[in-house]
């Protein structure tokens, strides 16, 4: 695997560390980020999308990551893109 690191929060602390990578062989942004509260993964599993079934599949998770992160995010899609992935 060819990870690219990105970023990391700037809050992260000893609490936690979402952070942003780009696998360059897999062509995928990768994120860490908090675990959601029953609650939010109850509301995302029930969102319904035509065509697409409601659930979050066995092999997905929901993450949070906060919006600070957001020009690290912008960085990793430039990243994706301009390495033509």
């Amino acid at each position: 695997m060819a990870l690219r690191f990105i970023g990391i929060d700037p809050d992260t602390g000893q609490q936690g560390s979402p952070t942003v990578w780009v696998d360059e062989e897999n062509r995928e942004l990768v994120l860490q980020g908090w675990k959601p509260d029953e609650r939010l993964e109850a509301e995302c599993a029930a969102f319904e999308v035509p065509g697409h079934a409601p659930g979050i599949p066995p092999h997905e998770a929901v993450i949070r990551i906060p919006a600070r992160m957001v020009p690290m995010l912008r960085e990793a899609c430039d990243v994706a893109e301009r390495a033509g992935l």
